[in-house]
């Protein structure tokens, strides 16, 4: 019987594999703060620990998980903190910050548009996600899985797809294989324009995928756009910098307030 009850109703599948839990490990090359998200029963807190000390701090909402890390990871202290990822305050912990966890497949694009709220601090993260969301995150322009999220992470991250686990690596197996990503902080410190719209307008354009973005952005956004940039193409075939130009162009045919 495992330490810790794997939960459905919070996405929980326990990594088992020790050769994935040890590349994982090693991929993280670290911060001032190394943030573990959801360690569960610890087999990534092990290695990061022996490799970051005092620089980890963990984040467990079971109270069952927490328990058990803290019979298991004295050392941890005050650096494993029980509460909600997505509620945490990361204003707390000290200087920049490399994230890493086995994320559950019910929060994990919550936990990635976090990331983006925080990009300012986090400088890496080492994620498991299900295969289908981190092969989507790392697709480039022309790709049917390119996305919202490709275009908004890789506008401050450089994506790499690490490696794939089955589901037998995992106890309980999920239903769906999973993948290995590391996001990595480009030079990006200005966008060239407002982030805010810049993600309304990827929305925007990707809510309806298939059409011409003179057909979908108009609509998606509530105003005319007379002069668009890249208006008879479909939002696949754009990658960053045209998002940047079509956002310059939309703001500035946008209502003054």
């Amino acid at each position: 019987m495992p330490p810790v009850h794997p939960k459905k109703r919070m996405g929980q599948h326990f990594l088992t594999d020790p050769e994935a839990i040890a590349r994982i490990v090693h991929a993280v090359q670290g911060a001032d703060t190394v943030v573990e998200i959801g360690p569960g029963m610890g087999v990534l807190t092990q290695g990061l620990l022996e490799r970051f000390g005092c620089r980890l701090h963990c984040l467990e909402v079971d109270r069952e998980a927490v328990a058990y890390l803290r019979r298991e990871f004295p050392s941890l202290g005050s650096n494993l903190h029980e509460g909600d990822c997505l509620r945490f305050d990361f204003s707390t912990l000290p200087g920049s910050m490399a994230w890493a966890g086995n994320l559950p497949y019910n929060i994990s694009s919550q936990i990635l548009f976090q990331l983006l709220d925080q990009r300012d601090r986090v400088g890496e993260a080492v994620f498991m996600l299900q295969r289908e969301v981190a092969t989507r995150i790392a697709e480039g322009p022309g790709s049917r899985d390119y996305g919202i999220l490709s275009v908004l992470l890789q506008a401050w991250y450089s994506v790499e797809y690490l490696f794939t686990l089955p589901p037998e690596a995992f106890n309980p197996p999920p239903a769906v294989y999973s993948g290995v990503v590391r996001l990595t902080r480009n030079e990006t410190s200005e966008l060239g324009c407002d982030f805010s719209l810049f993600t309304r307008v990827v929305k925007g354009a990707f809510n309806q995928r298939r059409k011409m973005l003179r057909k979908s952005l108009p609509g998606a956004l509530g105003v005319p756009i007379p002069e668009m940039p890249y208006a008879d193409k479909r939002p696949e075939q754009l990658g960053v910098p045209e998002f940047v130009v079509l956002t310059r162009a939309v703001a500035e045919q946008l209502p003054k307030r």
